[in-house]
């Protein structure tokens, strides 16, 4: 999301930032841009020398006496250099390791001084606000939660990529109208909301308003912008694996909740989908994951358990289901045996696919698969012409 308005629309972005730095009369600007994004960074130093060649950014802004020197930074990629003071402390040339607040940016920022920071899609409203107003701004979503906000929809949608719609807008209107739904002979399950650390909201309040408050009460956040659709193919247990395993791996380290927590309970949900889990490992799941939340420092610590709380709250009969040795939706692979059923022609197609000579070549006779070999990678079922191979 935040790329794709770097690499579209630059001077959109240096011009907010212009009217910011006026604001609070500062005279240096800084894009802190991830070194993954080459061509992001490349475009806005372009903008930045056009507008330098021009007169426009430098010793004089538009003309006046005011310098405005504008620079681009790049980041190694840290997800947690999201948060404020750990963006600030990468700046600096340390770690990115968020800190205590007070002292809070605004007050002493960066070097020290007195630091404004704010996301790209802030900065690219800036000028649209100031040309119409802010009524105007504001007439665009809910009372409370103003304008719009962009997404990148992705997952078992027919129509994904970055969409813009207002605040208000419900997540059946995002799903079924502008992403075309699930795809045909699937059912909606649920969306994942924010980011790696957003929560997972069923299908059942796909009428939620996508606005801060609502989604706070369904314990979800707006985050980064993500929006992942789900359909019944998809396990909630191994989803909420997934993504704890991404914010554990991109814990800074610094808080002993968040680095010791977050393990924690990545290891209980690996333990769960590889058929081990006990009884007592959905309360230890609930008691880590409040005491992560609400011992972290930073925002990556304390919304981590987001995939686990809410997925637990809106689907505790998968994790049941998993606990009794059975995935409901086929994905957890130690949980999972394939067979061949009466439907086969013996057309050898799913021997000729299996990656790990599982399944014997018997042409025109009914194939069995070898589950001491079988590495469920789906690849017999997926060929096979009859669907003569169960998943069960």
């Amino acid at each position: 999301m935040d790329r794709m308005l770097l690499e579209s629309f630059p001077f959109r972005i240096l011009e907010g930032a212009a009217i910011a730095a006026v604001a609070v009369g500062a005279h240096e600007v800084i894009f802190y841009i991830r070194h993954e994004y080459p061509l992001a960074v490349e475009r806005v130093r372009a903008a930045i020398s056009m507008c330098e060649q021009r007169g426009w950014l430098g010793e004089r802004l538009l003309d006046h006496d005011y310098p405005l020197r504008v620079s681009v930074k790049e980041g190694a990629g840290a997800f947690v250099c999201g948060e404020e003071t750990a963006l600030i402390a990468s700046l600096e040339g340390h770690r990115g390791m968020p800190r205590l607040r007070p002292p809070f940016p605004a007050q002493s920022g960066l070097l020290g001084k007195p630091t404004l920071i704010n996301n790209v899609e802030t900065l690219a409203a800036v000028s649209w606000i100031v040309r119409h107003g802010p009524e105007a701004y504001a007439a665009f979503g809910t009372k409370t939660s103003t304008g719009t906000k962009v997404f990148a929809l992705a997952g078992k949608v027919c129509r994904g990529g970055l969409i813009e719609v207002p605040m208000g807008t419900t997540i059946r209107q995002i799903v079924e109208e502008i992403g075309g739904g699930v795809g045909h002979g699937r059912t909606f399950k649920a969306v994942q909301i924010g980011g790696p650390s957003g929560g997972c909201v069923p299908a059942k309040l796909a009428d939620t308003p996508v606005d801060y408050e609502s989604l706070r009460e369904v314990g979800a956040i707006m985050g980064s912008g993500g929006l992942v659709v789900l359909d019944d193919s998809d396990c909630m247990v191994d989803i909420a694996r997934y993504f704890l395993q991404f914010t554990q791996h991109q814990s800074c380290g610094k808080c002993t909740f968040c680095r010791i927590g977050t393990r924690r309970m990545l290891d209980i949900l690996e333990r769960i989908c590889a058929g081990k889990g006990q009884p007592k490992d959905i309360e230890e799941l609930e008691h880590l994951s409040k005491w992560v939340s609400q011992g972290s420092l930073c925002g990556l610590g304390k919304t981590a358990p987001n995939p686990v709380f809410t997925t637990l709250r809106y689907f505790r009969d998968e994790y049941d289901a998993h606990l009794k040795g059975r995935c409901p939706a086929g994905r957890c692979r130690d949980l999972i045996q394939y067979s061949v059923n009466a439907g086969c022609t013996g057309c050898t197609l799913c021997a000729q696919s299996c990656p790990v000579n599982a399944i014997p070549m018997t042409p025109y006779q009914r194939h069995e698969i070898n589950l001491e070999l079988c590495t469920r990678c789906d690849s017999c079922r997926q060929v096979c012409p009859s669907g003569a191979v169960d998943v069960n």
